[in-house]
């Protein structure tokens, strides 16, 4: 078992949580919160698919821990990630009496993780919440980091929160059971990381990219790890995500619209692949990424199962979805290009005809 420490916030008042990436860790998963002082009632939240595989083997690792595990399970879906259901789940932790020391534990993907994670932040002020991401992309980004929201309309996370988990944990043998488009869509923020922060870590992914799509624990166990690594230095140091920590959205601000205007039919992790090679095809004509680093990325891209190329989309509405980004800064879009594999700059000079011209591209 691998642990990422996570601290926050500068002494006397920093807050500290505990990443665990492991193998067989949801069997471990009563024992694990229980060190972290939490105890008795406990709610988990999950979709029914989830819940299925693996709602009942969390609910004996608490139950022999001394926990009362409730269960709540949802349809899946990205749909769910509204103020609707989580109304709902409002209503449904009220009647199971969950008090403001009832952790709520987070079963699923990045669906799961941003509702339950929403609904712990506003429920009594705020509720003891644990990460269980189920999902490559879940595990290496989405459940690291505090971002918790729901959807408005067809635009991603519009109202959410910053709120952090007392623990998250990463079982990678969960992974298992994922289908292989739910592989590569989780593959692409890792991706991500090395291309912008860790040169090591991507490369290790080109290495070794056959027995990643394959399962191999060991090699799942190694990437996830460095990614939630990579995201917890980065958190540390911009927990508000005011300015250093814009350097995540790298491949987001064409991939969220991308990923909103195809009304969420292009997966999130799909979405940001096409973002990612988009955006190195701006810095390459800025001059600041040489063309090859962009034939390497969509190389690995592509031999992850991911697309490269922007889907038959209106472009219009590409463009007005990333005008309504939460990127946007004084009328101006905000981009993280990478500047060679491993390093990237942030940058809000890139004029409208250049975004036209990589979407039309």
């Amino acid at each position: 078992m691998r642990t990422v420490n996570v601290r926050l916030g500068p002494p006397p008042q920093g807050r500290e949580y505990k990443i665990h990436v492991g193998h067989g860790l949801i069997d471990k998963a009563g024992q694990l919160l229980a060190e972290e002082g939490l105890r008795h009632k406990a709610v988990i939240v999950t979709d029914t698919t989830v819940g299925r595989l693996y709602a009942a083997r969390l609910k004996q690792s608490m139950a022999a821990s001394g926990f009362e595990p409730a269960l709540i399970e949802l349809p899946p879906g990205e749909q769910q990630k509204s103020l609707e259901t989580a109304a709902e789940l409002y209503s449904r932790l009220s009647d199971l009496y969950a008090e403001r020391t009832t952790p709520i534990v987070a079963l699923g993907g990045g669906v799961i993780g941003d509702l339950a994670g929403f609904v712990a932040a506003t429920y009594m002020r705020g509720v003891p919440l644990v990460q269980v991401p189920t999902t490559i992309l879940s595990q290496g980004d989405s459940s690291i980091g505090g971002k918790v929201a729901v959807n408005h309309g067809n635009l991603k996370n519009k109202i959410g929160a910053f709120y952090h988990p007392r623990l998250t944990i990463s079982d990678v043998s969960l992974l298992e059971s994922l289908s292989p488009r739910e592989v590569s869509d989780g593959l692409a923020e890792i991706i991500k990381h090395g291309m912008i922060l860790d040169a090591g870590l991507f490369e290790f992914i080109d290495e070794n990219l056959d027995r990643i799509l394959s399962r191999d624990v060991g090699k799942l166990e190694h990437i996830v790890g460095a990614s939630a690594s990579i995201k917890a230095r980065v958190v540390e140091e911009d927990e508000l995500d005011l300015g250093p920590r814009n350097v995540l959205n790298y491949g987001h601000t064409v991939g969220h619209a991308v990923e909103s205007v195809s009304n969420l039919q292009v997966w999130h992790g799909e979405a940001v692949a096409i973002g990612m090679v988009a955006e190195a095809r701006i810095a390459c004509s800025l001059g600041i990424l040489e063309r090859e680093a962009v034939s390497r990325l969509e190389a690995v891209l592509r031999k992850a199962g991911l697309t490269t190329q922007v889907p038959d989309l209106d472009r219009a509405s590409l463009l007005s979805a990333m005008k309504h980004d939460k990127k946007v800064s004084e009328g101006r879009l905000k981009f993280a290009l990478p500047t060679s594999i491993g390093a990237v700059m942030l940058t809000d000079q890139v004029e409208m005809s250049m975004i036209e011209w990589v979407l039309a591209s």
